[in-house]
């Protein structure tokens, strides 16, 4: 079996809220890869040259990047067996600290810094990042701010305080063809500094991951600490972000993925300015069309997604878009392996009507559909009430946290999409929060409330959003009463339950 992995080096792990700011950009500095300042390397016949000029101008401008973060781990030596209950008065759980490693490069003079957003952020639940660290190939330390982060294109921005920084700038990753050398610099394994050089292997590689599933695929030697680092053409230009290995043993094997320049900068641009992060979206469940599917509809096997599912009220369904619907061309783009349906439609801007080309019943017709906002990636995951594994809520929480949204009933919630609705069997009219996760300890578990179960209202008032409800608990909470009363909907049966505020 395969495995990708995420390139950050991990001692222990975490995540956090840090203050945003932007500053103006300093003056007439010019980049450590300015056009002219760095003679073309170009192989000699047969061998290729050394690299070292190229890298003694590039490597000031690529950074380590570390976080410490605070996790909380459970002391109970027995934890998770048989013997769990002999663990006595160790069962509560210990904040510990942690930390993690990774990589980044400077694009301009005035201290911004691009890196991957998981080196950032918080790699167990109910960890947070304290501090987010820079370290520069001359040893300097600077404490960085989080400009802006998206997780769905694993891209971050930071601010450093600093003038006349080295910095570099992108390339037109473009322009790469199978068969280039790049270089790549990093902090593999908290290596400051490390080199490694090879060949792009792939330029449009898929690797299953998502909407921006689209990588440079390389053999030069990378692995974990590599992430956030640049891939250099020979000219000098990034034309890459480090961000994945495919390894059977976590080790570098010769298969690397770097994000394009091309996908990369335009997300970096608005994450800079503090814009957010918008794509468009269809709303439908897409399977691939394997030969023996393309067989069985007459059709060939190397174009056009089948539709699955299609979302109620969503732009596919207003459009006329059918379940067992064949999509071989949106907005003029034809669909391939390497040029996927969910790629193309989160390029396009939401609001934006684009023809969609499609077979029915053996006949090719045009739709046009008005395409919509894609909705949060935890919004759209597959939801499993018998699943308790990272179960967490709006704001990540997930019940047991002294300082969740929710914690004084103990539970951790969601909104009720017409996705998890159709899941846990409940009519997607329904409205209200679905329930992720529960505190053993709690009154609302001793009451019978669990994973799945859909909160409607509280104290005879709707709720839609965890704050809802943590609104209407404070309310309570603060006119002296010791409980709320949920109506509590499962499946098709729904009941009032009142359930007991922690601290009261």
């Amino acid at each position: 079996m395969r495995y990708a992995y995420a390139l950050t080096t991990a001692i222990l792990l975490g995540g956090a809220a840090t203050a945003l700011s932007l500053n103006q950009p300093a003056g007439a500095q010019t980049a450590q890869n300015e056009p002219g300042t760095i003679q073309a390397v170009a192989p000699k016949a047969g061998a290729p040259m050394s690299f070292a000029d190229l890298v003694a101008r590039l490597q000031p401008a690529v950074v380590n990047i570390s976080t410490t973060q605070r996790v909380k781990v459970n002391a109970n030596p027995f934890a998770g067996t048989p013997f769990e209950m002999f663990g006595g008065g160790q069962g509560q759980p210990v904040t510990r600290e942690a930390q993690s490693l990774g990589s980044g490069f400077i694009i301009s003079a005035d201290g911004y810094v691009v890196t991957n957003n998981h080196v950032i952020s918080a790699g167990a639940q109910g960890a947070v990042v304290e501090t987010i660290t820079v370290t520069l190939a001359d040893g300097r330390d600077f404490k960085a701010k989080l400009i802006g982060h998206d997780a769905q294109s694993d891209l971050a921005v930071l601010k450093i305080d600093g003038t006349a920084l080295p910095f570099v700038k992108f390339g037109d990753s473009g322009r790469a063809r199978v068969g280039d050398w790049i270089v790549a610099i990093g902090n593999p394994f908290g290596l400051g500094g490390t080199v490694t050089a090879g060949i792009i292997s792939a330029t449009h590689r898929v690797t299953g991951a998502g909407a921006y599933d689209r990588f440079i695929q390389t053999d030069a030697s990378i692995n974990r600490g590599n992430s956030g680092g640049p891939m250099f053409d020979l000219n000098g230009n990034v034309i890459g972000i480090n961000s994945q290995i495919l390894s059977p043993t976590g080790g570098n094997v010769g298969i690397g993925f770097a994000i394009p320049a091309e996908e990369a900068k335009p997300i970096i641009d608005k994450l800079m300015q503090g814009k957010a992060i918008t794509r468009g979206y269809l709303g439908i469940a897409m399977q691939d069309l394997t030969k023996d599917l393309a067989a069985g509809f007459g059709l060939p096997s190397d174009r056009g997604t089948l539709v699955a599912r299609v979302e109620p009220g969503q732009p596919a369904e207003k459009a006329g878009i059918r379940q067992g619907d064949v999509i071989v061309k949106v907005n003029g783009k034809d669909i391939t392996p390497e040029q996927t349906l969910s790629y193309i439609v989160a390029n396009v801007s939401p609001g934006t009507r684009i023809p969609v080309e499609l077979i029915r019943d053996g006949k090719r017709q045009t739709v046009n559909v008005t395409v919509g906002t894609r909705p949060p990636d935890e919004q759209l995951a597959q939801f499993d009430p018998n699943d308790q594994d990272g179960a967490q809520g709006d704001d990540g929480d997930d019940g047991s946290s002294p300082t969740g949204p929710t914690a004084t009933l103990g539970v951790g919630v969601t909104p009720l999409t017409a996705q998890i609705a159709r899941q846990i069997g409940v009519d997607p009219s329904l409205g209200g929060v679905v329930i992720l996760g529960v505190n053993p300890s709690s009154d609302a578990a001793g009451k019978g409330l669990q994973r799945g179960d859909v909160i409607v209202s509280a104290n005879q008032q709707p709720v839609r959003t965890g704050a809802d409800l943590s609104k209407i608990v404070a309310a309570a909470k603060a006119a002296g009463r010791k409980q709320v009363v949920l109506f509590v909907q499962r499946r098709n049966v729904g009941n009032y339950i009142p359930v007991g505020i922690a601290g009261n």
